[in-house]
């Protein structure tokens, strides 16, 4: 029986105006309602005005077009299919999606559906890492002009133009019953398992452990940040010296002052923050 889909694509993402997909969806009978993106913050009303005109939402864009739509899908419950048209595409990664646009659209039209958890912080969802420090930094300066010029290359050189700046913060976090006073440059909240352009929050995250993995990185020195690039790029960085790592379901964390908080490579909140997983949160179409 041949499905209705909501097709959206976010036209300023990275491989945005690539025209191939609605032929291919087609072609896989799908029905689709087209709706082309300018503005991704209006993603959620959209969604929600389809709820009961579609079957499933399929969006092409990368991780911030689909942060912006994530709180429309969890609203309508509506299964969600993934074009990887952006630059990192971690969510596809994590999720095993491959980056050809024919094999994505394959495994949108087969059908398969698993839920995945959700991270919620603040009452914002998100797919793959909340974090404060160092990826704020990273997230301010990296421009649409750096990663249209350098691709997923451009989140290593912004990384090591941020580290020279960055400075450490004084915070508490209180998780599994515990308080912790730290000194970091960096805390990372995963729910799933790749941010950043391919780094691994954990070696063995999965989007539906019903977890949040978590690490401070605690150094004093920007060269230090260098010799722990690789064991933080497999995620195997959690008992390297300097950083500090724990599981748990919820997580707040305090700062003396508010520091602005990354979800998905988006600003979208503030300290004090507190993150919760919420599992099975969602249906995608999967491999």
């Amino acid at each position: 029986m041949t499905r209705r889909a909501l097709l959206l694509i976010n036209r300023h993402a990275r491989q945005g105006q690539n025209s191939q997909a609605i032929a291919q969806l087609q072609k896989l009978d799908l029905e689709l309602i087209t709706e082309n993106i300018e503005d991704v913050r209006f993603l959620p009303e959209i969604i929600e005005s389809y709820q009961n005109q579609v079957d499933l939402v399929i969006i092409g864009g990368g991780d911030g077009t689909l942060n912006a739509a994530v709180d429309g899908l969890v609203t309508t419950q509506l299964p969600l299919g993934i074009l990887p048209l952006g630059t990192a595409n971690d969510l596809a990664r994590t999720l095993g999606i491959p980056k050809s646009l024919s094999a994505a659209c394959q495994i949108i039209a087969r059908g398969h559906v698993q839920h995945i958890d959700l991270g919620c912080v603040n009452g914002k969802h998100f797919f793959n890492v909340a974090s404060l420090g160092l990826s704020v930094q990273i997230t301010q300066r990296l421009t649409k002009e750096t990663k249209r010029r350098w691709g997923v290359f451009a989140y290593a050189i912004t990384a090591i133009e941020a580290m020279w700046r960055s400075r450490p913060f004084h915070a508490e976090i209180r998780l599994n019953g515990k308080t912790i006073q730290l000194k970091t440059i960096q805390i990372a909240i995963g729910n799933g398992r790749y941010y950043g352009g391919g780094m691994a929050i954990v070696h063995d995250a999965k989007i539906n452990d019903q977890r949040l993995d978590v690490y401070s990185l605690e150094i004093q020195h920007w060269w230090q940040m260098l010799a722990l690039l690789p064991a933080l790029r497999r995620g195997r960085h959690t008992t390297s010296s300097g950083v500090r790592a724990f599981h748990a379901q919820e997580i707040e964390v305090y700062t003396r002052k508010p520091h602005p908080i990354n979800t998905d490579g988006e600003i979208t909140t503030y300290t004090p923050a507190h993150f919760r997983v919420i599992p099975r949160a969602l249906a995608v179409l999967m491999p």
